[in-house]
């Protein structure tokens, strides 16, 4: 009978009883000799419930209780030992004459009971592993559930979160999309939106704050409701980045932090549009058919500098014309397979590819994107390593 300081425990004994304890570690290395193991070599044995919380802490596979305990009553120990060690089975050891607390103990959290002086070797073995193996069944079940619930709860917080575009009329097509990274299940630091006013002028946005996190997560969403309200409001394009700089500057987490963004201003007759990038990649343009990654005047991304103005692109727009607007999550960290084996990252030039193949084929919008990124989730299985977020605008039955 050992009391490692490091070493996980297979079985924790609690028992006040030296005689008790050294009679439970006989019988079960009795066992083992028949073929019944149920952990023994590494049972560890703890007198008291204050005696056995640094065990319990370390995360036991099998807990052995006595419900006699001298510094708990029977009720207290079990609550100790469910709450210190959620995953551990739980076996209660009771007297002769007090099997009904062993089926309250039941009852109350543990997966079976034993009686002190009735149990031989191999049925206290045998408990143990039918114990752990019940205890193992319920933890995997339980996870199961609380993932199905976590989803459910984040699908419902996105579609919150997540904007639905405002456009009041059919003389533009849009497609949105979005990716956490990883293995998140919930919102990154991307966001976007677009906006239609009242003359037809529409505004689409995306951005990226840098880093990772609820934090990020939350000025993300912050950032595009004071965009959204600053163009509803009338805030010509020129004017607003300052304001959104000035609210980055207050809310962001650390001084180290920084936003990139990519602004549109489409004009009511559909044939020009405006840009201002912050630090954000270009997006892809497609006019009269052609795809092409528009090299424009940048600034800063939001929170580098002070005092910075960014420089509008006037861009003329063909009859057939569209533009994808998408953050560096969809480029920078995903990898493609090339036909000889090999992998590369994307680029930007690569999505440009991927655009092009996709208008050849005569695709529309929602379908390029869609296809898109089902072809880069090949190579990551269902995952990117970063949030991917995608804005497509284009005139009707054209460009894309």
């Amino acid at each position: 009978m050992s009391h490692p300081d490091e070493t996980r425990p297979a079985l924790l004994l609690i028992e006040d009883d030296r005689e008790d304890a050294l009679l439970v570690q006989a019988l079960l290395d009795e066992a083992a000799d028949q073929g019944e193991h149920a952990g023994a070599e590494r049972l560890v044995w703890a007198r008291t419930l204050d005696d056995a919380v640094p065990f319990l802490d370390a995360g036991p596979e099998c807990v052995l209780l006595d419900l006699g305990l001298p510094d708990a009553s029977s009720t207290r120990a079990l609550q100790q030992v469910v709450s210190r060690a959620p995953d551990a089975a739980v076996v209660v050891l009771t007297g002769l004459d007090d099997e009904r607390r062993g089926l309250e103990a039941i009852a109350g959290g543990a997966q079976d009971y034993l009686v002190k002086g009735v149990a031989d070797g191999v049925l206290i073995a045998r408990s143990i592993r039918y114990a752990t193996e019940r205890k193992r069944a319920a933890n995997t079940a339980r996870r199961l559930r609380e993932a199905e619930l976590r989803t459910q709860e984040n699908v419902r917080l996105e579609r919150g979160l997540l904007p639905r575009p405002l456009l009041r009329s059919d003389s533009i097509q849009c497609m949105t999309l979005y990716r956490p990274g990883g293995e998140q299940a919930l919102l990154g630091g991307d966001f976007f939106d677009v906006v239609e006013l009242d003359d037809g002028t529409v505004r689409a946005m995306i951005g990226d704050v840098a880093g990772h996190g609820p934090d990020e997560a939350a000025l993300g969403v912050r950032l595009r409701v004071a965009w959204r309200t600053l163009v509803l409001a009338g805030v010509p394009p020129e004017h607003t980045f300052d304001t959104l700089q000035d609210l980055f500057g207050s809310e962001r987490p650390s001084t180290e932090s920084f936003v990139t963004v990519c602004d549109l201003c489409i004009t009511p007759n559909r044939r020009s549009m405006g840009m201002l990038l912050a630090g954000h990649p270009a997006p892809i343009l497609v006019n009269g058919g052609l795809a092409v990654s528009y090299d424009g005047q940048a600034g800063p991304p939001l929170g580098v500098m002070d005092a910075v103005s960014w420089p509008m692109n006037e861009i003329s727009l063909e009859r057939s014309w569209g533009v994808v607007l998408y953050t560096d999550g969809l480029v920078e960290n995903v990898e493609v397979v090339a036909e000889d084996g090999t992998t590369a990252r994307l680029g930007s030039e690569g999505l440009v590819d991927l655009v092009r193949l996709a208008i050849a084929d005569g695709h529309s919008i929602e379908r390029i994107v869609q296809e898109t990124l089902a072809t880069l989730q090949t190579t990551r299985s269902g995952t990117f390593p970063d949030d991917v977020a995608i804005v497509a605008l284009s005139s009707p039955g054209g460009g894309l």
